[in-house]
């Protein structure tokens, strides 16, 4: 077994076991005194707190001396944000929580491996399916153990995968005027996991994302342009783990659809 797919085994395993003892018992039996906000219209549950420890320890262990960057640990000390310019792990151990407290899918975990700022290494995980996209820079990407090409949709208009919540008046307008006319647009799944997914294997063509952090998008980006599809901030950049407060991030089943989206945009 390569040292590729030894690891890919054995992140997919923690991401299984921590699934199945903490997330899927609790999907839907949630009780209140589980349930916290952090701020408006971010829930944090004791699912992302165990998961979080669980995964902590775990990579602490396989690879000594890596720093472990979680979602709730920066919510509960900034300092953290440090570590995302050296070598780290990066982990959202709920991706989807909104989604988890109200009962519905989809959910999931990410786990991304950087260095000097940029992810090298990705894992996203469904755990009703047991689905697994996986992907080492340079080496592909792959769907339990499958490498697979991104494929678009194929429809007259491409499917837009857009989400006002976080949009301003003016950014929903210049939806309203840019892009609807010529893009199918349907809702995001709220879950980083699930949405970047749906933009290799044919359910959507583009996608746009105002916030950036990097446990929402380490693993997908690296995922989804070693899948032969375009992940890059709006000027065209690329994306970076260190730079999570930067806004614009447009994903793509495709390099030209994510030219023209682009433009669109910026026209």
């Amino acid at each position: 077994m390569s040292e590729l797919a030894a690891l890919d085994a054995e992140i997919r395993d923690l991401m299984r076991f921590a699934a199945r003892g903490s997330m899927l018992p609790r999907f839907r039996a949630l009780t209140d005194d589980e349930i916290e906000m952090k701020g408006e219209d971010d829930p944090v549950t004791i699912v992302d707190r165990e998961v979080e420890a669980f995964l902590t320890e775990a990579l602490t262990k396989l690879a000594p001396g890596v720093a472990v960057v979680g979602e709730e640990a920066v919510a509960e000390d900034k300092s953290v944000l440090e570590h995302l310019s050296g070598q780290c792990w990066i982990i959202d151990p709920l991706d989807g929580t909104s989604n988890f407290t109200e009962g519905k899918e989809p959910f999931g975990i990410i786990i991304a491996l950087a260095d000097a700022g940029k992810a090298v290494a990705g894992w996203l995980y469904d755990p009703i399916s047991d689905r697994l996209c996986h992907t080492k820079a340079g080496e592909g990407a792959f769907v339990n153990g499958e490498k697979i090409a991104a494929a678009t949709t194929g429809q007259d208009k491409p499917v837009a995968a857009i989400s006002r919540i976080f949009l301003t008046e003016e950014q929903s307008a210049m939806v309203d005027a840019k892009i609807a006319p010529y893009y199918s647009l349907t809702d995001i799944p709220r879950c980083a996991a699930e949405q970047y997914p749906r933009l290799a294997l044919g359910q959507n063509d583009v996608s746009s994302f105002k916030r950036t952090l990097a446990w929402d998008h380490a693993a997908g980006v690296l995922w989804l342009n070693e899948a032969g599809g375009k992940a890059a901030r709006l000027d065209g950049t690329e994306y970076r783990v260190d730079q999570h407060n930067l806004p614009g991030l447009v994903g793509a089943s495709s390099p030209a659809i994510w030219d023209e989206f682009v433009a669109r945009v910026l026209a």
